[in-house]
């Protein structure tokens, strides 16, 4: 039904939005407005005027009537991302929207009438919250008509590398840059790696590549840091800062065929650091 309420789950930047977006411009809502709501970067006591709008007066800088979230989505949906950050009471007005397919302005008696279909995500167990008194039971079983759960970025290892090509033709399509080439050893740490910020940190970091890289090809040292050690950490659990260091500066000499100069300025150092570690990398350690 073009109408159906759909609630999304899943972890924070697993692709909620483009997943509600992408149910919109599906379906027979397509030509009205798409609207999304973050719930949880809006303050409570200003949300309820956010979503259902103000009269003229009704409060302290009301100087005039404006329509909210809601009026603005009329004919289409609304999209109330992480609906678990409202409160009790915020919840109840919007039971409130689900059931009788109105709304009341902050500061009016009248309630007008909308059609808007509610497409709402969560990246918490919405049953926890119930028995923990924080999220209605009624509101709940309202909002969860169809349940979509989205897996995180790491068990989705052909869906990181598609969304690698797509982001990375996105990025050099807006910048005007060369769309970019991964070797066959970057694109298995980009698979490999476990992307605690999923979709949102994989679009960040295809897009920071495309800026920041002056060839055409992204090689392993060209990753971030903090993706190249997690991958020396998995490999050796017991490894010392030293010898991730060692493992580190020998892949980063062997990408660039040795050339000192050009390895000193991916790490970030000078010529006489990188010479004074090679040294110590060839000196024995005493027991």
């Amino acid at each position: 039904s073009a109408s159906a309420t759909v609630l999304i789950a899943g972890e924070s930047g697993t692709g909620k939005e483009l997943v509600a977006r992408a149910i919109h411009y599906n379906s027979p809502r397509a030509s009205a407005p798409f609207v999304p709501v973050n719930c949880g970067a809006i303050p409570n006591e200003l949300l309820e005027s956010e979503l259902f709008g103000h009269i003229k007066g009704a409060f302290t800088g009301a100087t005039e009537t404006r329509a909210g979230f809601f009026q603005t989505a009329d004919g289409g949906s609304i999209f109330l991302d992480e609906i678990s950050e409202t409160s009790l009471s915020m919840q109840v007005k919007l039971l409130r929207v689900l059931q009788d397919k109105e709304v009341c302005m902050v500061g009016s008696s009248r309630s007008r009438r909308v059609d808007v279909r509610i497409l709402a995500s969560t990246n918490k167990d919405l049953s926890g919250l119930i028995k923990k008194g924080v999220f209605r039971e009624d509101l709940f079983f309202r909002i969860n008509v169809i349940t979509i759960e989205i897996p995180p970025l790491r068990e989705r290892g052909d869906d990181i590398l598609l969304l690698t090509h797509f982001f990375t033709n996105k990025f050099a399509e807006e910048l005007g840059k060369p769309t970019l080439r991964f070797s066959d050893n970057a694109l298995q740490m980009l698979k490999n790696y476990h992307w605690p910020g999923n979709v949102r940190e994989l679009e960040n970091v295809i897009q920071r590549l495309v800026v920041m890289t002056d060839g055409d090809l992204i090689e392993v040292p060209d990753l971030p840091s903090l993706m190249r050690f997690s991958a020396l950490r998995e490999n050796g659990f017991n490894r010392t800062l030293a010898e991730v260091e060692i493992d580190y500066i020998q892949n980063v000499l062997a990408s660039v065929n040795g050339n000192k100069t050009r390895a000193a300025e991916i790490l970030g150092i000078d010529r006489k650091t990188l010479r004074d570690k090679l040294n110590k990398m060839k000196k024995p350690s005493s027991s």
